[in-house]
């Protein structure tokens, strides 16, 4: 099963946050890869809004683009800034929460 990369430019360099716009008042998603075994998608998220929490089947892979995130990981709060990234582990309970307006990159791992 091959992934192929779509929604994106490709062969031209990129600045990822530039890749997804804010909207006041919602989260934000774009889908660049999905299959069985990966997701990779782009969010922004306002400042106060929120995914709820949930578990996954795979391991998540967040990178903070811009801003700052709160997450939420099996009840215990990191707060995460530009260029640091955290993993949400599969199986257990995260939520994601845009402390100021934040952008993220979700890599998901089956």
């Amino acid at each position: 099963m091959s992934v192929k990369i779509k929604n994106i430019s490709q062969a031209e360099v990129l600045v990822l946050k530039d890749q997804i716009s804010y909207q006041d008042g919602q989260v934000v998603s774009k889908t660049l890869a999905q299959n069985d075994a990966l997701s990779i998608t782009l969010f922004s998220f306002a400042k106060g809004e929120e995914i709820s929490t949930h578990e996954s089947g795979g391991d998540a892979f967040v990178t903070c683009l811009d801003g700052v995130g709160r997450i939420t990981i099996d009840g215990e709060d990191y707060l995460l800034q530009q260029g640091e990234s955290i993993i949400m582990p599969a199986g257990h309970p995260h939520a994601v929460h845009g402390e100021e307006a934040f952008k993220m990159l979700l890599v998901v791992v089956f």
